[in-house]
C-alpha cells in the first residue's frame, strides 16, 4: 500500500504509516500517531475513514446523515428527532384543519344540512388517498436531492426503499412538518374567505388525510405488537393503508402501491397500469426515464436496521 501525501490530510500525521504487504490477503493499516481530536457537532455524525477508503474518498471526513443515499443512518441520529420548528407547523396544520371541519359543521347545523358535507368529506378522504400516490409515484421516480422545492422530500423518499424502518424511528413532528406547513399555506386563505359547509367539509378531510398521510405511512412500517390497537383495526378495516399491501411497495419491481392513505387506489392504479402510461407520456414528451425503469439496484434493496452507535 502507497503512503498517502501528507499534504491532503491536515487532521491526521501519516508519517509513521508502515508500507503493509502480503501475497493471500489485505491487510489494512491505521495511522494511530499525532491523530487531531476532533469536536463534536450534533447535526452531523462524523467517523473517521479507513487507510484504504481514503484512496477513493479524498476527504478525511465523512459526515453522515439520515437522507445520505450511501451510508446507513443511524439509530440515535438527530435528524430523526423532532424541532420546536416541527411542532409549531404541525400544530399550525391542525389548527387550520381543525378551523376547516368546525366551519363545517356549524355551516352545516345552522343550515340543517348535513348530506352534502359529508358527502364531501367522503369523497375528500377518498381523494386523499390518490393524491398521495400520485405524489409517492412522483418523488420515487422522478428527479433528486438538487431539485427545486421538492428536493429534500425527493431524497428523503428514495432513500426510505434503502432505509425503511428509519420512518418508524422518526418522531412525530418530524416526520409531519413538511406536509403540515404545505396544509397551512394552503387551508389557511380557504378558512378566511369561505363558510360554504361542503367545500369546508371536503377541505378539512381532504388536507388531514393528506398531512397525517406521512404517519400512516409509518404505522405500515409498524409491526402489529407495537401498534396502537385502535390502528392495527382500521388496518384491517381498510380505512388505513394495511402494512401486507405496504410491504408490496417496498418489493421488486418497485413500481405498485403508491397510496400511502387508506390504499383503496392502488388495486385500480397497478390493474390499469397507470403510472405505467404516465411514464411514457413523459418519456416521450420530456425524454425523462423513471427510476421504476431501470434494474433494481442498490438504492432499492432493503438494509436491514443494524445499531451503529457513534465514538
Amino acid at each position: 500500500m502507497a503512503i498517502l501525501p501528507h499534504h491532503k490530510y491536515p487532521l491526521r500525521s501519516l508519517e509513521h504509516v508502515p508500507t503493509c504487504h502480503h501475497p493471500s490477503r489485505s491487510v489494512t493499516c491505521l495511522a494511530t500517531e499525532t491523530s487531531t481530536k476532533l469536536r463534536s457537532n450534533p447535526d452531523q455524525l462524523i467517523i473517521e475513514p479507513r487507510l484504504d477508503q481514503l484512496v477513493t474518498n479524498p476527504s478525511p471526513l465523512v459526515t453522515l446523515t439520515s437522507s445520505s443515499r450511501n451510508t446507513s443512518p443511524l439509530l440515535n441520529d438527530p435528524n430523526l428527532l423532532s424541532t420546536w420548528s416541527h411542532r409549531a407547523w404541525v400544530a399550525t396544520g391542525c389548527t387550520t384543519v381543525l378551523i376547516s371541519l368546525a366551519k363545517s359543521m356549524v355551516a352545516a347545523a345552522n343550515s340543517h344540512i348535513w348530506l352534502e358535507p359529508l358527502l364531501a368529506g367522503y369523497i375528500g378522504y377518498i381523494l386523499s388517498d390518490l393524491g398521495s400516490g400520485v405524489y409517492h409515484w412522483g418523488i420515487d421516480n422522478y428527479g433528486d436531492a438538487s431539485t427545486p422545492i421538492f428536493g429534500s422530500q425527493i431524497e428523503a423518499f428514495q432513500g426510505h426503499h434503502k432505509w425503511p424502518w428509519t420512518i418508524t424511528r422518526r418522531q412525530f413532528a418530524n416526520n409531519l412538518h413538511a406536509l403540515a406547513r404545505s396544509t397551512t399555506f394552503v387551508v389557511l386563505p380557504i378558512n378566511i374567505l369561505c363558510d360554504d359547509p361542503t367545500l369546508q367539509g371536503f377541505v378539512g378531510v381532504c388536507s388531514g388525510c393528506i398531512m397525517f398521510s406521512q404517519q400512516f405511512h409509518a404505522w405500515a412500517h409498524g409491526t402489529k405488537s407495537k401498534l396502537p390497537t385502535p390502528v392495527v383495526a382500521l388496518q384491517e378495516a381498510g380505512v388505513l393503508v394495511s402494512r401486507t399491501q405496504h410491504s408490496a411497495h417496498h418489493r421488486q419491481p418497485y413500481n405498485n402501491n403508491y397510496c400511502i392513505v387508506s390504499g383503496i387506489w392502488n388495486e385500480f392504479l397497478d390493474k390499469q397500469k397507470v403510472f405505467e402510461a404516465l411514464e411514457m407520456v413523459l418519456f416521450f414528451k420530456l425524454g425523462v426515464r423513471p427510476r421504476s425503469w431501470s434494474e433494481p439496484n442498490s438504492d432499492w434493496t432493503e438494509e436491514t436496521e443494524t445499531p451503529s452507535p457513534v465514538h
